[in-house]
């Protein structure tokens, strides 16, 4: 059976659109609607789409600017531009801007027929695409993770590989690398992403109250306990748990997950009755638990249950090529958040961000990025970053010798080459051999 083309179709006139999508249906192709530019790029971020049919003239953001971006961001989608606009100048300043061909208004059934036909038989066209920006980036349909490096990529072939099992997950990486985003990636891309995802920051639960907040306790099992409560692992049952900043539990309360990962089972506090969970846990660290084990305040055989699979997902300065990437998502964020518009960015401020060190990861990144989008005026450049960004630029070093190095590395040259004669090696050096000794000291 042939696959049914989706089209996408924007216009802010309601009878245009359900004009449009009665006669496009009657052509068998399946249909997405959008009243404003807005509206249609969530659609282009979650669905395949096989052309864009727009209007021009639409409130806020207009049709025009929208073809420039799908023509940036997904140069295979045909863009075929319904218009108002007779004349040949128009018509060809649309064609200038993206567009594969143009309707004007008003126009039959057979002609939409026709253009529609036409602009899908274009040759920059495809059968099948996934609507992903600039190139095909290895987000394996991952919608909150961007990338096309190879350290990311090593990232989403892991995923690939648990996503579908209930397999204990370690994720480690530096703070603001997405490790919560990997957790989330492995859950909802599975065949578990129907059941609950519970995150949880051991980090910021207070450990007087983490293990209360983990495992659930009974009516009277402390002061303030006046109910019988389930706990963050029973809300997870049949789902996903992700511990965040594992490192930071206390030791009763590692006692308690190695049991659980043991026994498939949560006792609660107060309670000798153990309960049967089916979860699967994903704990995540930016510690290095083995100094920690090392130091006696983690269990050595919980970080071996912990860490079945082990994903490592790399600094932002390991995937530097990645950057333009995220600025992009960032800028088309917070550009549609804050200014109703498109926001671009000027290359020479690009170059400053894919230079920088980003000791914050993506984090940083991103809240460089919202900063910048606040206070341009529609493209970013060097005067919308902060200066101590611009200033901070880390060059490689990798390879170099110090200069002290470098000396002796001549001086001792010098000497083989006069067979340890001290006068002469001083002599080539055009030092004495006071200062020579001096050195060789």
């Amino acid at each position: 059976m042939l696959k049914k083309e989706n089209i996408l179709l924007v216009d802010d006139d309601i009878d245009i659109l359900e004009l449009l999508q009665r006669h496009l249906k009657s052509m068998d192709y399946h249909t997405y609607k959008a009243v404003s530019v807005k509206e249609a790029l969530y659609i282009l971020k979650d669905t395949e789409i096989d052309l864009l049919v727009t209007d021009i003239n639409m409130p806020e953001i207009d049709g025009l600017e929208l073809v420039k971006y799908v023509a940036e961001h997904y140069p295979n989608m045909p863009k075929l531009v319904v218009t108002g606009f007779p004349s040949v100048e128009d018509a060809s300043s649309v064609i200038k801007h993206g567009a594969t061909d143009y309707l004007t208004k008003p126009f039959t059934k057979m002609e939409l027929d026709g253009a529609v036909k036409k602009a899908l038989a274009s040759k920059e066209a495809k059968d099948t695409f996934k609507t992903s920006p600039v190139k095909p980036m290895a987000t394996n349909g991952y919608a909150d993770m961007i990338g096309n490096s190879e350290a990311f990529q090593k990232v989403t072939e892991i995923i690939d590989r648990v996503r579908d099992n209930r397999a204990t997950v370690l994720v480690r990486g530096e703070s603001g690398t997405g490790k919560e985003l990997v957790a989330r990636a492995i859950h909802y891309s599975g065949k578990f992403a129907r059941a609950p995802f519970i995150a949880v920051n051991c980090g910021a639960i207070p450990e007087n109250l983490l293990e209360a907040e983990l495992f659930g306790y009974t009516k009277g099992a402390f002061t303030g306990a006046n109910e019988n409560r389930n706990g963050f692992f029973q809300a997870a049952h049949k789902g996903t748990i992700f511990l965040d900043e594992i490192g930071n539990a206390t030791l009763p309360v590692q006692n308690r997950l190695l049991r659980v990962l043991q026994e498939k089972e949560v006792t609660k506090i107060g309670s000798q009755k153990p309960e049967k969970l089916d979860v699967r846990v994903i704990a995540a660290t930016n510690s290095d638990l083995e100094e920690l084990i090392q130091k006696k305040t983690f269990r050595e055989d919980l970080y071996y249950r912990l860490s079945v699979v082990t994903v490592d997902v790399p600094p932002l300065r390991e995937r530097s090529s990645d950057i333009p990437l995220l600025v992009d998502k960032f800028m088309q964020k917070y550009g549609i958040e804050y200014k109703d518009r498109f926001v671009r960015i000027a290359d020479d401020a690009l170059d400053v961000l894919e230079r920088y060190s980003w000791p914050g990861n993506i984090r940083e990144l991103e809240n460089v990025v919202q900063r910048a989008v606040i206070m341009c005026d529609g493209k970013i450049t060097l005067e919308h970053l902060p200066d101590e960004l611009k200033y901070k630029i880390d060059f490689p070093t990798k390879g170099f010798k110090t200069l002290q190095e470098k000396e002796k590395e001549y001086i001792e040259e010098v000497l083989h080459s006069t067979q340890g004669n001290k006068t002469k090696a001083a002599e080539i050096l055009g030092i004495n051999r006071k200062t020579l000794r001096e050195k060789l000291k």
